[in-house]
């Protein structure tokens, strides 16, 4: 186990980033269309095909997830990941044609510095082809990476995170996120991580939690939107119903991992998706399944944020490991 989403057997993930731009796309592709569903928590979000993840809704099963920056703009990505997916032969059939299904959540990093001066057309969709073209299994990097590379937070740089375990039945579940909250992953000013309770190992500095904790409100602003924005996967055999399940899950690990978490301006949003791969024995399998999301979500988060490092420009957001290099 790598502690990363691609420690589901069928994931594969592909990051485009672009400092320059400030922004980046990470494109989630499954070998096999997955069982899929979502929800929505935050009052600003920004998507695409989030609508069919209802679970009342026809449509099962998607090919790929996108998340991506540039907010609206970057809508365009899963146009890109969804070309890709087309030349490869994928996608639900209609008739005589095949059309990849493709959610998308984005976040808003147009103020962090970055030259978003790309005239008429946002360069979103060709950095999502780009990103599917780079999908791999296996390893891939964290922090100020692909989705996650223009990403803030109100107390120090945000990043793309993920992390993964084992369920008691033996059910892989893995979380992937990109971090950018208008509150903070960290109390009050100083280096511990509201998920240091679940933190597994070393992941993200293993400091535990501080003598005191400060619950004061801190946002990055109170003006421009902002979204973490992420997804968590399962070799689990589940239906669209218990999808959505799994998603509110790994929305209480967004909650315990960010202060405050799905504001007004925040536009919260997890996919969830099985690929089916397990048989569930009962109910109570799903309920720990419904646990661990929350856990690997808020383990993602805070590992997202410990990973980032510094944007390359004058007066850019800090990085945790740039104030506190020796973890203290």
């Amino acid at each position: 186990m790598l502690n990363l989403i691609t420690d589901i057997e069928g994931v594969s993930i592909g990051h485009v980033t672009d400092l320059k731009l400030g922004s980046g796309v990470t494109a989630i592709i499954f070998d096999e269309p997955a069982t899929a569903s979502a929800s929505v928590l935050g009052g600003a979000p920004g998507s695409r095909d989030t609508a069919l993840l209802d679970p009342s809704m026809t449509v099962e099963k998607v090919d790929a997830f996108v998340l991506s920056g540039g907010s609206a703009f970057g809508l365009d990505a899963a146009g890109g990941v969804q070309a890709g997916l087309r030349k490869a032969g994928r996608g639900f059939q209609v008739g005589t044609v095949r059309v990849p299904i493709v959610p998308q959540a984005i976040l808003f990093d147009l103020l962090n510095g970055g030259d978003k001066d790309w005239g008429l057309h946002s360069p979103y969709r060709e950095m999502g082809y780009a990103a599917f073209k780079a999908a791999v299994k296996g390893e891939f990097p964290l922090g100020t990476v692909g989705a996650g590379t223009g990403a803030t937070t109100a107390t120090f740089k945000g990043g793309l995170g993920s992390a993964s375990t084992v369920s008691s039945a033996g059910h892989r579940i893995a979380a992937i996120v990109a971090v950018n909250a208008l509150g903070s992953a960290t109390i009050g000013d100083g280096p511990h991580f509201w998920a240091a309770p679940v933190e597994n190992g070393n992941e993200f500095g293993s400091l535990g939690m501080p003598a005191t904790i400060d619950h004061r409100l801190r946002l990055k602003g109170v003006v421009a939107p902002a979204t973490t924005i992420g997804a968590v996967v399962t070799n689990a055999a589940l239906t669209k119903a218990e999808a959505y399940r799994l998603s509110l899950g790994a929305h209480d690990g967004l909650a315990r991992a960010l202060l405050p978490a799905h504001l007004p301006l925040d536009g919260d949003t997890v996919f969830a998706a099985s690929t089916c791969a397990r048989p569930m024995a009962d109910m109570g399998e799903l309920m720990e399944l419904c646990h661990l999301a929350g856990v690997v979500m808020a383990r993602a988060i805070a590992r997202g944020v410990y990973e980032a490092t510094a944007l390359p420009y004058e007066g850019a957001q800090r990085a945790w490991r740039e104030l506190y290099p020796d973890g203290r």
